[in-house]
């Protein structure tokens, strides 16, 4: 698996997220209430850190828990809640250990259908089923991972041509375009909450 990636928006950061399963995993999963681009570079982050230019999920599953949460917490911080994110990330690790023997492309690469493959990534630690179907189509849109069934598993992110998600983001236009559907996302729940 190497493609181009520009979800970082920073040359080092996407070029581990277009040859590391891995890490378009992490930066999935670091994706919540940060801005994108710093949740995907995060994995960068944490590989240099640990001394790597990649993530080993043997590696990081087996580190110690307060030392890991350290290397998460030191300036600038890999997330806006590195003490909880580093708990995310090691759990995730552990898991992709213990069912996949520590590969993260196993998740996929052998999946028949959208369906199963969207079951086993609504399996993973930290994803729920909107982050699993975002990852799903991001795996399709962008990775080239696209089991029989793969948009209809997706959702609204599978769709071509919609720009709703990480999935979707191919560089700065883009970007500001996905950002933009978010915004007027959150301002139409705040008027239906207001109207109720």
């Amino acid at each position: 698996m190497t493609t181009t990636i520009h979800l970082a928006q920073q040359a080092e950061a996407d070029e581990l997220l277009g040859r590391s399963p891995l890490a378009a995993l992490t930066g999935m999963l670091l994706d919540q209430q940060v801005p994108m681009e710093w949740a995907f570079s995060g994995p960068y982050t944490i590989a240099r850190r640990m001394g790597g230019d990649d993530l080993d999920a043997h590696e990081i599953a087996g580190y110690d828990p307060e030392a890991f949460a350290e290397l998460l917490a030191a300036k600038p911080a890999v997330h806006r809640y590195p003490g909880s994110m580093a708990k995310r990330v090691q759990q995730l690790c552990r898991y992709l250990v213990a069912e996949y023997d520590g590969a993260a492309e196993a998740v996929w690469a052998d999946a028949a259908s959208g369906r199963e493959l969207l079951a086993r990534l609504v399996a993973l630690p930290g994803f729920g089923r909107q982050k699993a179907q975002i990852f799903l189509a991001l795996l399709g849109k962008q990775y080239g991972v696209r089991p029989p069934g793969w948009r209809e598993a997706a959702g609204a992110y599978g769709e071509e041509g919609a720009y709703r998600s990480a999935a979707d983001i191919t560089g700065p236009e883009s970007l500001a375009r996905v950002r933009a559907y978010k915004q007027e996302a959150k301002r139409a729940a705040k008027r239906a909450k207001e109207s109720r």
